[in-house]
């Protein structure tokens, strides 16, 4: 029996086959952004906060099967503690998908490609001034802390793009 892996690396040969010499196939280009991609939102650490952490016998772990899902809707978090005054600033819940400070409540968003609650109906461009401008979709809310977006504003276009 074939695997789609396999199926895909015959695909891949096939289309090589018939592009001029220099000239990759699109399906290359697309796995080279793709893998790109992968690459950028590992480095850049969206898994950190945008996976929700489990907890298993050897300590809290990123559950892959809700990898990028953001904050779980079903976990309802309760009031965020109040902090004493002084150094101690934060809090955060245990699947590191909740964060509470100074700035109020923030809560993971979901980065999968679902069109209801997740980024499935975005282009790259509201993607791409959300990172720009700190504002959801580059015009609505900010983006509160913990979001590096300030950092991830420094990618260029081409990798916001990736990502």
């Amino acid at each position: 029996m074939y695997s789609l892996k396999m199926f895909v690396r015959i695909a891949l040969v096939v289309a090589a086959s018939f592009a001029r010499a220099g000239d990759p196939p699109a399906a290359a280009v697309a796995s080279d952004a793709q893998a790109r991609g992968r690459y950028l939102v590992t480095v850049t650490g969206c898994n950190d906060c945008h996976t929700p952490l489990k907890m298993t016998p050897t300590g809290p772990a990123p559950d892959m099967d809700r990898m990028l899902s953001g904050h779980p809707e079903t976990l309802v978090m309760p009031p965020a503690p109040t902090m004493a005054e002084g150094p101690w600033q934060n809090a955060f819940a245990a699947t590191n998908t909740a964060w509470s400070g100074p700035w109020g409540v923030s809560f993971t968003a979901n980065l999968t490609p679902d069109r209801e609650t997740g980024l499935g109906k975005w282009t790259v461009r509201n993607f791409s001034e959300t990172i720009r401008t700190g504002r959801h979709l580059g015009r609505g809310r900010e983006i509160l802390p913990p979001m590096p977006w300030k950092s991830i504003a420094a990618l260029t276009d081409s990798d916001i793009k990736d990502i």
